[in-house]
């Protein structure tokens, strides 16, 4: 079984998780721009399969520690709900800047397998990518269930929100470019952006 609630308000969480400039949709963005969506495919691929990676290890590792330690689970809640409101402030203080530059890529190889690799490499290698998992997913599991379905259904919601982005991010190209390189717009993204993360922080916390 899995449990509804907690899944129906994951889904708009990560969403906001994924949809916030950062590494993977800054990448997406800039290839979509240079070499277009259909070849920017290849990366997000590598990415979607470096995510799911990520997220299955996390929430499998820490799923581990929790059967041998119940108390863990509220632990890693209160320490989840701290990482979320610690990146919602930093978020609302945010000086507006991309994560990466279009510079960044000017000479990379847009082979298919080097784009596969380098959206695999980006997910796997990013720690905050793993920090986010490891934070954001175990509040979200409930431990009268079974695991397996309900991972399932959150590497579901996660794929699918982490590709829906990236192609908006690609699709967008020279506009969503336009939008994002001024800096008073991604001010604007992060502080809304921020003020969500620390109401889903306060959320977790008080649960």
């Amino acid at each position: 079984m899995i449990d509804l609630t907690l899944l129906a308000l994951f889904i708009p969480t990560f969403f906001l998780v994924s949809i916030t400039p950062g590494m993977c949709m800054t990448l997406a963005m800039t290839l979509g721009m240079s070499i277009g969506v259909r070849n920017t495919l290849w990366m997000m691929y590598g990415e979607l399969l470096g995510v799911g990676t990520v997220a299955i290890l996390s929430v499998v590792g820490v799923s581990a520690l929790m059967l041998k330690m119940p108390l863990l689970f509220d632990v890693l809640k209160l320490f989840g709900a701290a990482y979320l409101m610690t990146v919602g402030i930093n978020m609302w203080r945010s000086k507006g800047k991309l994560a990466v530059s279009s510079d960044n890529f000017k000479s990379q190889s847009f082979g298919k397998t080097q784009l596969f690799k380098q959206g695999l490499v980006t997910a796997i290698t990013n720690p905050k990518g793993w920090a986010f998992m490891v934070s954001l997913l175990p509040p979200f599991i409930n431990t009268n269930y079974a695991l397996p379905l309900q991972l399932a259904a959150l590497v579901l919601v996660i794929l699918c929100s982490e590709f829906i982005c990236m192609m908006l991010y690609a699709a967008g190209g020279r506009t969503i470019g336009t939008v994002l390189t001024k800096r008073h717009n991604v001010k604007l993204i992060n502080k809304v952006s921020g003020v969500l993360m620390m109401l889903v922080a306060i959320w977790l916390a008080l649960s």
